[in-house]
């Protein structure tokens, strides 16, 4: 008897690693890893900085897409859907090695983008749904920081092996591989068998207090994917261009690495105070450390910034997540597709805001205020209670 009560307890958390390496391919690898690429790609003139810019506003104009085709995607189909994003991204990984073109370099980064998409909607249907395990979310969210520190330290080993960026494309699809076929066992639709086992366990906690409304919460999700994205896109090209002596890759795997404890931590803020309180301590903090490189040019203040953008941005999908969870049965579309979508917008409109700002400036200071500026709009839209 205490062996199957072990067993019942043990299965969500393998089920939450297996979605955790999910996001740690198709978000990590297939979406930021390009941001650790950036310089080294640059630098060896396989593209220039304008095909960069063209190529991250391509990778997210596919996270959009990608988003609203996962909004007509239900349950049963979600362990299908994380597969196809899983060998989709390592596809993409490994066709950048081969000297794309710009064009060919545009519609891989597209492709890589729906994939990351695919596989944040589908792993957190999968896992908050199918699994029944909401409180498998910190793990599963973890995945995107662990896959991001991960990437970025496959590069700087690569590099210290004098290996170009061809065969660095080539080693992180071998490392998404690898990772990809640790979890595709796990990721079957079969995985509900434990879904009435968990929500005995997870009735023991009640669900969290002063829930947003769902347009709210999507409103709010756009501002901060705009807030956020301009750090994310850039940090290691900023950080190479301002401070050449400075490894940016490992200033940007500090950025992976904190957002891996915090998903745990705004995960016990978001049970402990609320879903209201806790977005707007972690968009206000978010914002801090998005503008902080615009007033210091400063190696401390790049690398606080990594730590603080980083230990906030997935964060904040562990918040609004299991939130939305709580209030999807109030509409009638995929309220996570469509809170992804909303993301994806704010995303596009980031570095198309920043490239037209960052041209008249010749300095990304007022793009990192602007994006800071978009994460207070989205933390003042859930200070009123009437957003509940």
């Amino acid at each position: 008897m205490d062996s199957t009560f072990e067993h019942v307890r043990r299965a969500p958390l393998a089920e939450s690693l297996a979605g955790a390496l999910v996001l740690a391919v198709g978000m990590g690898f297939g979406r930021f890893s390009f941001t650790g690429m950036y310089p080294i790609m640059v630098k060896e003139a396989v593209m220039t900085v304008s095909a960069g810019s063209l190529a991250a506003c391509a990778n997210y104009v596919g996270y959009l897409l990608g988003a609203l085709a996962m909004s007509r995607v239900g349950d049963r189909h979600a362990a299908r859907a994380t597969r196809f994003a899983m060998a989709g991204t390592v596809f993409c990984l490994a066709l950048l090695a081969f000297h794309p073109s710009v064009p060919m370099l545009i519609a891989t980064r597209f492709v890589a983008g729906a994939m990351s998409a695919v596989s944040l909607v589908a792993a957190s249907v999968w896992l908050l749904h199918v699994v029944g395990h909401r409180h498998g979310a910190p793990v599963l969210y973890a995945g995107v920081g662990a896959g991001i520190a991960i990437s970025a330290e496959a590069i700087v080993l690569g590099q210290a092996s004098r290996l170009g960026a061809p065969a660095l494309w080539l080693l992180l699809g071998a490392v998404a591989a690898a990772l990809s076929a640790l979890a595709w066992p796990k990721i079957v639709h079969g995985a509900a068998r434990h879904a009435d086992d968990t929500r005995l366990i997870n009735q023991a906690s009640s669900p969290p207090r002063s829930s947003i409304a769902p347009w709210t919460l999507v409103a709010a999700y756009g501002f901060a994917g705009f807030g956020y994205i301009v750090t994310a896109t850039y940090l290691p090209l900023l950080i190479k261009t301002m401070l050449p002596h400075v490894d940016a890759v490992q200033v940007w795997a500090a950025f992976g690495l904190a957002a891996v404890p915090s998903c745990f931590v705004w995960h016990a803020w978001h049970e402990r105070v609320g879903t209201r309180a806790a977005l707007v301590a972690n968009l206000a903090i978010q914002a801090i450390g998005v503008v902080l490189p615009a007033f210091a040019h400063r190696p401390w203040a790049y690398l606080a910034s990594a730590v603080l953008v980083g230990g906030t941005f997935v964060g904040t999908v562990t918040i609004i997540m299991p939130a939305a969870k709580h209030v999807a049965h109030t509409v009638k579309f995929n309220l996570m597709a469509t809170l992804t979508a909303a993301y994806g917008l704010g995303q596009i409109a980031g570095p198309l805001l920043s490239d037209r700002l960052a041209a008249h400036t010749h300095s990304f200071d007022q793009p990192l205020v602007a994006a800071g500026a978009a994460l207070v709009l989205a933390a003042s839209m859930c200070v009123s209670r009437r957003s509940s």
